[in-house]
């Protein structure tokens, strides 16, 4: 397994292609986490599970597929929730390689799990995407904000950077429906932020 560590944060994007090396290196996690199952060495499972985690995303897909063939479905979503704690960029990247490869669900799973952080900090790291003209980062990070959030805690968002995440939420709330953005234009305007 010393393998991994090489390419722990590495930075390849979505839609790269998965190479024979990488395979491998998911193929040895998926035997090494049912053989760990099968004896019954859970905190040893979970380590690994939270390590694989901050694979590069392009990994992602091909674990959810070997996982889930092998049988540990329950540990894919117990990798997916570590995954939602992954820095915005990198919680975005794997999110799109899953959508990328047909499986919207797990990328959507991974966005609401990912918005379980406080509602501040949500808005901190898409100012961050933002000042870094990352548009589709922070587009894709504000929909499954207004998505997942009650109006509330959406607008609560908004509070380290008003001037510029009022006019970004209300754009993300138009563009899944009028009643969540009449909803958030009201709770925005309750918290004492104006649009």
């Amino acid at each position: 397994m010393g393998s991994r560590s090489g390419v722990r944060g590495g930075t390849w994007a979505a839609g790269d292609p998965v190479g024979a090396a990488e395979r491998q290196e998911v193929a040895r996690l998926v035997g090494t986490l049912a053989r760990l199952r099968r004896d019954g060495r859970g905190g040893e499972a979970h380590a690994l599970l939270a390590e694989a985690a901050s694979w590069p995303a392009v990994r992602f897909p091909p674990l959810a597929d070997g996982m889930r063939s092998a049988g540990l479905g329950a540990d894919w979503t117990t990798l997916l929730w570590e995954a939602a704690a992954l820095p915005v960029d990198r919680l975005v990247a794997a999110a799109d390689a899953l959508t990328a490869a047909g499986q919207a669900g797990d990328a959507e799973q991974i966005l609401r799990q990912g918005m379980a952080r406080p509602a501040e900090e949500t808005g901190r790291a898409v100012l961050a995407p933002a000042d870094e003209d990352r548009h589709r980062e922070v587009r894709t990070l504000l929909d499954a904000c207004v998505r997942t959030r009650t109006p509330e805690e959406a607008a609560r968002s908004a509070a380290p950077g008003p001037e510029r995440l009022v006019p970004l939420l209300l754009g993300a709330a138009q563009g899944v429906s009028e009643g969540h953005y009449g909803d958030l234009l009201h709770a925005l305007r309750v918290a004492g932020f104006t649009a």
